[in-house]
């Protein structure tokens, strides 16, 4: 891990110092209008605090000196002197003029909200479609899956960045959600919880809630396919009518059109599914937000959103942006292994001996599929970290993606060192995290 973690760090401070310009004390100040003598005087203190003007090997090892807890002390004119036990020292940013570590202490926990965030939606989504559509290959949900999943996966998350902002969030089409940003400014000043200014207003909107949810899945469940079919086809055109009357400006009768059909054909299709759970939790969602719609159309009192609703909203776009490909590549993952091992001899075996389906499927065929998606695990953090480069910059979310980006663009050497040395530790820990799950689920691997 430590070797590993070594010649991460070598190969970008090595592609830093080869780039056009390197990273000097001129490059620094490059484009500033300074006086002469104040140009001269950076450049003095550049190269005296970080020994610019030394060859790029002997920089690299004052800066592992630095980061090493164990190394020489530095005296005040920058020079080695006693070699022992020191703190880690990240070093100052040339961006910013602030310690290293001060940045990442706040941008660092904002990248792994994210992605600590993601990782249980993209399991959970991928795991429920593709062991469904495992069980049922060659069928509609199989089908409609693979073709909806590869659809997903080929869009590129910059694309799909722009498209739910200029959709979701500009006044000129449904401005439901936040631009850019984790949290409004007014908000730093509200209460955690949310909270309304009478307790009417709270009864009734989760008796609204409760009613609804509970009516929309014992809809789901009893009734018939035709019923249940027509039902959902009919809430998804209202749906597509009220979402082209939010539309700002006059919407066009094609437009109205397009999405009541649209919407419309979307559930219904999830209506006349056998999946029940996809089915039930659709018109659940479906019922938990026509009850909120009701409640607040019919609220009396002020309703003051709260720090965590708002931050909340504002995560709803990044996350799909960091979901949607994770999913749609695990779930046809999950579909493949579970396929096979419901193939193997061991599964065929189990149902002669009279197992139950459903205990040959989560008992033995479940746990052995989890294997491959074990090994994507391993990869699913670093490329989610990769990916926060993109989607930071795209919601202005200041995380470390962002704070990458602008270290890179400023030549800021010991930020792009730091943000290396800490995403290359979270990777090779995530590996060793795989591995332990290896000999979890596996009983054949031992690390012996």
């Amino acid at each position: 891990m430590f070797p590993t973690l070594l010649g991460i760090t070598v190969v970008v401070f090595a592609v830093m110092a080869a780039a056009p310009g390197g990273i000097s004390a001129q490059s620094l100040i490059e484009g500033q209008s300074l006086e002469p003598e104040v140009k001269k005087a950076m450049e003095e203190y550049y190269n005296r605090r970080y020994g610019l003007d030394q060859p790029a090997p002997i920089q690299y090892l004052r800066w592992l000196n630095n980061i090493s807890p164990i190394g020489f002390t530095l005296n005040a004119d920058n020079e080695f002197e006693n070699f022992g036990f020191k703190g880690s020292d990240l070093g100052q940013s040339f961006l910013y003029g602030r310690d290293v570590s001060d940045l990442l202490a706040e941008r660092v926990p904002i990248t792994l909200l994210l992605n600590v965030l993601s990782i249980p939606i993209i399991y959970l989504v991928s795991i429920v479609i593709g062991v469904y559509a495992a069980t049922h290959r060659g069928k509609l949900f199989d089908t409609g899956t693979s073709v909806g999943m590869m659809a997903l996966w080929s869009i590129p998350t910059m694309l799909a960045g722009v498209l739910l902002i200029g959709f979701f969030a500009s006044e000129q089409y449904w401005h439901w959600f936040p631009t850019a940003g984790l949290s409004e400014r007014e908000a730093l000043d509200m209460t955690f919880l949310p909270h309304w200014s009478n307790w009417t207003d709270i009864l009734l909107l989760f008796a609204l809630m409760a009613v609804f949810v509970v009516l929309f899945s014992q809809l789901s469940v009893r009734l018939g396919q035709v019923w249940r079919t027509g039902l959902m086809a009919i809430l998804g055109m209202g749906l597509g009518y009220l979402m082209g009357s939010a539309i700002a400006g006059d919407t066009s009768f094609a437009t109205y059109l397009f999405l009541m059909v649209f919407v419309g054909l979307i559930s219904g299709v999830i209506g006349f599914t056998q999946f029940t759970a996809l089915r039930t939790a659709t018109m659940g969602v479906m019922g938990l937000t026509l009850g909120v719609v009701l409640a607040f159309h019919w609220m009396q009192g002020e309703f003051v959103r709260g720090f965590l609703f708002d931050r909340l909203w504002h995560l709803v776009l990044p996350l799909l942006c960091f979901t949607y490909g994770g999913f749609a590549f695990l779930a046809k993952l999950t579909r493949t292994s579970v396929l096979e091992n419901l193939q193997a001899d061991y599964a065929r075996t189990a149902l002669a001996k009279g197992v139950s389906e459903r205990d040959v499927l989560w008992q033995h065929v479940f746990r052995n599929s989890l294997i491959p998606l074990i090994t994507v695990s391993a990869t699913l953090l670093p490329s989610l970290l990769a990916g926060s480069v993109i989607i930071e910059a795209i919601f202005s979310i200041d995380g470390m993606g962002k704070l990458a980006v602008e270290a890179v663009q400023g030549r800021d050497r010991e930020m792009v060192l730091s943000i290396t040395l800490i995403s290359g530790l979270l990777t090779l820990v995530s590996y060793i995290i795989a591995d332990i799950f290896y000999a979890l689920v596996d009983p054949r691997v031992s690390y012996d």
